[in-house]
């Protein structure tokens, strides 16, 4: 098994991008391997290191489909639907507090008066 090659900072040659260099491009890894390492250098700690993919064998994105918008728009209302009062709240649920706001804190909902 080879290592890896690793390049400094800025100094990744071109043919090798990110995946969110690849992304910005309209493109994803496809099920390629890790093609090399891009490390960047702290002080007392160690280096950040960037998987870098090989631009020429990177995909296409896939379109969005009806399906999948579908898909996306009930995970979201999952999302905002607040599970002890069942009302959708408008914004995603924290999950720190499990329900919305109003079922979590009720002392200091506003009055309906």
């Amino acid at each position: 098994m080879s290592a890896l090659p690793v390049f400094g900072w800025h100094l990744a040659p071109d043919g090798y991008a990110t995946r969110r260099q690849l992304r910005a491009r309209g493109l994803r890894p496809g099920g390629q391997s890790v093609a090399a390492q891009l490390e960047r250098p702290r002080r007392s700690r160690p280096p950040l290191v960037a998987h870098l993919y090989r631009v020429d064998l990177a995909k296409p994105i896939r379109p969005m489909t009806p399906g999948r918008w579908r898909a996306h728009a009930a995970m979201m209302r999952a999302r905002r639907t607040c599970p002890a009062c069942r009302r959708d709240a408008g914004y995603v649920i924290p999950p720190t507090l499990g329900m919305c706001v109003t079922c979590a804190y009720p002392a200091t909902a506003p009055c309906a008066a």
